[in-house]
């Protein structure tokens, strides 16, 4: 085999890896779960949590997410809005459970906003949690989280489920999202490794908070990728909470889209190696949860190894049809797998109408990886606004 071959079947097999590894992660969590007894814990005392909830620009969510939070389950907690860029001149809140902080200088950074609320904590918070400004959260959220942090994990991730599906690209967001928590969320931490980070609804321990990003130079989107890194690199695992649930907002037009999968893509370019890192070093140490996580990390976008998969598709057609054919089989593994996702989740019939929207989701994706060169040029948050379309 020549050098040019090698390198040819090499690429081919790494994509075509990630096409069947959802349900080789769901045959080894089959494995797992046959041997494994453990249920979470029953929370018995109340942590004090510090609850932030970041806005960049706008607050017309505000209220309603806080309104959510207020109906927690729960009382052991302060809820920290920093409203970075806001005109909060309109914001009145008649509790004393809400600090409202307006940065005298833009910040346009999530830690940023973060460790703004950290110092000026007005007590020392146990633990603390992400909340997006249009979100919303469940009622049992902070009870649910307890049951892993009482088993002694110092990170949570929760699922946020789809607030709107009002359009088909919100459909479409929600069906990416159920795919994701239920492969990088449920099953790899089910088989040993992490949860990884979804940019809300997750929470630490302030202290492992602090440690992995106090002083970090990371600014826009992504900081969850980093800190996810520094998470494994302390040699912690990340819970899956799938109870603890806060309710997002998804993307309801197409320049909401490009721009949003803009800054996502431009992140993924950004901090891949980080993958490659956490790999070597899993191998070195001989730690699972750290090889498992570092694959994952290296995994390209899903639209961007869907379309080389077909690219890989077509030329074997041409040139060597019985790789065609191996082809041909992992896409069936993959489509298997991603409606096992949707089947074992709660999804409502819209997002199931909404699939044959697949192909124009994945022209505006090809549009984004154009832009994402220059996502750092777009807001650092995703304007929301309410529309409806006949699905």
């Amino acid at each position: 085999m020549t050098i040019g071959s090698f390198i040819w079947v090499a690429v081919q097999f790494i994509i075509g890896f990630h096409l069947v590894f959802p349900v080789l992660l769901l045959c080894i969590f089959g494995i797992v779960k046959v041997f494994s007894r453990y249920k979470p814990a029953v929370a018995v005392n109340e942590a004090d949590y510090a609850i932030i909830v970041t806005a960049y620009e706008q607050t017309d969510l505000l209220p309603s997410v806080v309104d959510s939070i207020l109906k927690l389950n729960y009382s052991n907690y302060l809820i920290y809005i920093v409203a970075d860029k806001c005109d909060i001149s309109n914001l009145k809140f008649d509790t004393n459970k809400v600090i409202l902080l307006r940065p005298e200088k833009t910040i346009a950074s999530n830690v940023g906003s973060h460790f703004y609320a950290i110092e000026r904590f007005v007590r020392q918070h146990e633990r603390l949690t992400i909340i997006d400004s249009d979100n919303l959260v469940d009622p049992e959220y902070l009870n649910e989280l307890n049951r892993y942090f009482d088993r002694g994990y110092n990170a949570v991730q929760g699922v946020r489920e789809a607030k709107n599906l009002n359009t088909t690209y919100a459909c479409l967001d929600a069906a990416r999202d159920k795919y994701y928590h239920y492969y990088d969320g449920k099953l790899l931490y089910g088989i040993g490794s992490s949860a990884t980070l979804a940019g809300s609804g997750m929470a630490f321990t302030t202290q492992l908070y602090k440690a992995c990003l106090e002083g970090s130079p990371v600014k826009g989107a992504g900081f969850d990728k980093v800190l996810q890194y520094k998470i494994l690199e302390k040699g912690e695992r990340i819970a899956f909470a799938e109870k603890a649930i806060v309710y997002d907002e998804k993307t309801s037009k197409p320049d909401q889209l490009v721009k949003q999968r803009a800054r996502w893509i431009n992140t993924w370019f950004k901090y891949f190696s980080l993958g490659f890192k956490l790999t070597m070093r899993g191998l070195v140490k001989a730690n699972w949860n750290q090889v498992a996580f570092g694959v994952v990390l290296l995994r390209p976008p899903l639209f961007i190894f869907l379309l080389l998969s077909v690219g890989f598709l077509f030329i074997n057609v041409l040139v060597a049809p019985a790789a065609a054919m191996i082809w041909v089989f992992g896409f069936t593994v993959f489509l298997t797998g991603f409606f096992i996702s949707l089947l074992v989740s709660e999804t409502d019939q819209a997002i199931y109408r909404s699939l044959r929207g697949i192909p124009k989701f994945m022209f505006l994706q090809v549009v984004s990886l154009v832009k994402a060169r220059k996502a750092n040029q777009y807001s650092v948050a995703t304007r929301h606004s309410v529309i409806q379309d006949n699905q």
